[in-house]
């Protein structure tokens, strides 16, 4: 079944953007360590693909990352605009944190529904899309030796996403079912997109962030 979000034009090309602007927030990565070329290129593409390529493998399907030209051409590019352009990029706050809020909404829809498509269970997608998201992030600040973003963060990162995972699934068993058709479900894919923009965004805004542990002075044992 074909992921109604790739069967749009549209919609192909914001992933485009999404997947550039997700790289160069991996080679700014590279670039703040002093690392060379050939490291900021590798870490723009396995931050910007390598949440595929890891629900591909899992998937036991042809990882993206490295199969598709298009995606894997753009990312590379990313590494050397950001190698050239970082002064510039590191000082886009708003608009990579919108772009890579994007780029994260965009990759947990595509695969949750890609994994649904493929006959996973709704448990099952939902991961997948949370590896998707997030899983491009986790190499790169694991192999920057970073802390990774999705634990240091205390905004609301990774709780989007998966919001966004479980409202496709819902969508995806919708459609399986016949109670919407393929213009709906793109329809509503796209409205879970912007709700977990919105909700990123908000979450850095407004400084929302995830409860820690509960707080307690007595110990009962």
């Amino acid at each position: 079944m074909e992921v109604a979000l790739e069967s749009n034009a549209f919609i192909l090309g914001i992933e485009y953007m999404a997947i550039f602007c997700c790289g160069m927030v991996g080679g700014l990565s590279a670039v703040r360590k002093d690392y060379d070329l050939f490291a900021i290129v590798i870490t723009a593409w396995l931050t910007a693909l390598g949440g595929g390529i890891i629900r591909d493998v899992m998937l036991d399907v042809p990882p993206v990352g490295i199969t598709d030209k298009g995606f894997v051409l753009t990312a590379l590019a990313s590494g050397i605009a950001v190698a050239v352009i970082h002064p510039e990029v590191d000082k886009l706050k708003w608009p990579m944190l919108t772009i890579d809020a994007l780029a994260v909404a965009l990759f947990a829809v595509n695969g949750t529904a890609k994994a649904m498509g493929l006959g996973s269970s709704g448990m099952t997608a939902a991961f997948m899309g949370m590896f998707t998201a997030l899983g491009g992030g986790l190499v790169r600040d694991m192999l920057i030796n970073e802390v990774p973003m999705v634990i240091r963060d205390k905004h609301w990162y990774a709780v989007p996403s998966a919001v966004g995972c479980l409202l496709t699934v819902f969508v995806c068993k919708a459609l399986n079912a016949g109670w919407i058709n393929l213009e709906w479900e793109m329809a509503l894919e796209l409205v879970i997109v912007a709700v977990v923009v919105v909700m990123r965004l908000l979450s850095v805004k407004f400084n929302l962030t995830v409860p820690g542990a509960v707080e307690r002075r007595h110990v009962y044992l």
